[in-house]
């Protein structure tokens, strides 16, 4: 084996094991942004969805995305095992190592619309159901040999794969699971059920932050010509420009420099520049990420006022931004960045309206399916489990006891815990 060959493997094991270590990002941000009593079961369910995920990846989620098949799915592949085979480049094992831990961020993405109120069962039916039925088909789609790609849709690490999939399963839950108690008054007025603790929340960022520098640069695949670094760099100007302008924009409209919101922004900047961080130079990162911290900061108060409960803000971080990330590629793509990466150029570098018709439909297709298709799954799961949300009770208690049996913080809580176990 030449040289060559090996660092590219071993560059991506390690950006896998960044995507992998996302995962923990996203325990401190979803812990911190809701309330302790559900502590403890929100960093459970992470890990154990995170077990099904690969287990059904291994199954069939690696054979629908990239097995031999049709334009709409793949074929074959399942149970995969064949860790000779080469695929980009890179050995089997490596390859498929570094799509799982992408597959499994799309699903926690999607459970942040389950945040609270959900059942633990829910939990595990779903997870199978969507990473069977939903990631796989988008992914196929756009990284497979599926229709979009045909039609050369751009997505260089997932803003519509992951993220927008994720957030459109996010969306079907919490319609189908209602707000939370307390969240929405008679009158329409919103409640803040803030997070307990700004701290683990704002480390979270910090880890997904870092974690990004494998999600996006890693997708490049190879060492060769340390392109990854130029994908890095991009990463890094959008996440940045996203965190001011969230900041700046809450400060200016609401008088206070809300730490949540800007958090929000540097993710939004992040999801935005998923998709185009191989297709832009730096100056379109800083717009695309400022944008994206710009609409963040809307979308959270429009879904307020819609009366759609998200205690993650998945919608607008993941949804919203990844609509941006995706649509913007048609705008910013240079002719140089396109050509590089087997794409096509912009609206703004002279390549007209043609790459960006297919960004767009990629959202509006991509984005219905994944909404509709969970949609009708979380029906299947409430049948199969009885019902999607824990009761009244169970949900003024907390997740903790009432799903485990025990706080994620006992010495916080001893006389409720005394009284529960009388």
């Amino acid at each position: 084996m030449d040289e060559l060959f090996l660092m590219n493997n071993l560059w991506v094991m390690v950006c896998a094991v960044l995507v992998m270590l996302m995962q923990g990002g996203f325990i401190l941000l979803e812990a911190g942004s809701t309330r302790m009593k559900n502590a403890g079961h929100i960093a459970g369910k992470t890990i154990f969805t995170i077990g099904i995920a690969s287990l059904v990846f291994w199954a069939v989620g690696y054979g629908f995305i990239y097995g031999e098949g049709n334009l709409f799915i793949g074929l074959s592949d399942f149970f995969f095992g064949d860790f000779t085979t080469m695929f980009d480049g890179l050995a089997g094992s490596i390859d498929f190592f570094f799509q799982l831990a992408f597959a499994a961020i799309a699903l926690t993405i999607a459970f942040g619309g389950f945040a609270e109120r959900a059942k633990l069962s829910a939990y595990i039916v779903f997870a199978v159901l969507f990473s069977v039925f939903v990631y796989p088909i988008v992914a196929h789609w756009i990284w497979g040999d599926g229709w979009l790609a045909e039609l050369g849709k751009q997505d260089f690490a997932g803003s519509t794969v992951v993220h927008l999939t994720g957030a459109m399963a996010a969306l079907a839950a919490t319609i189908l699971l209602k707000p939370r108690l307390g969240k929405f008054n008679k009158d329409g007025s919103v409640n803040d059920l803030a997070g307990h603790n700004q701290v683990y929340t704002a480390l979270g960022v910090l880890i997904l932050w870092v974690g990004w520098f494998g999600f996006n640069a890693g997708s490049t695949l190879g060492v060769d010509g340390a392109f990854f670094g130029y994908v890095a760099l991009n990463t890094q100007l959008a996440a940045a420009a996203g965190a001011v302008a969230a900041l700046f924009i809450v400060w200016a409209i609401l008088g206070k420099s809300d730490v949540p919101t800007m958090l929000n922004g540097a993710l939004a900047g992040l999801v935005a520049i998923t998709a185009s961080c191989a297709f832009v130079a730096p100056w379109a990162a800083v717009i695309i990420g400022l944008i994206g911290g710009l609409i963040v900061f809307f979308s959270m108060k429009f879904f307020d006022k819609a009366k759609i409960d998200d205690p993650i803000f998945a919608l607008s971080v993941h949804g919203v931004a990844g609509v941006w990330g995706t649509i913007s590629t048609g705008f910013f793509a240079t002719p140089e960045l396109a050509a590089l990466n087997g794409g096509s150029a912009g609206l703004f570098y002279g390549g007209g309206f043609s790459q960006l018709g297919v960004q767009a439909l990629s959202v509006v297709v991509c984005g219905a399916f994944a909404f509709i298709a969970s949609y009708v799954l979380l029906l299947v799961t409430k049948a199969i489990v009885g019902g999607l949300r824990v009761s009244e009770e169970e949900e003024i208690l907390g997740l903790d006891l009432s799903e485990h049996g025990s706080y994620g913080y006992p010495e916080s809580m001893p006389e409720k815990e005394e009284k529960a176990g009388a």
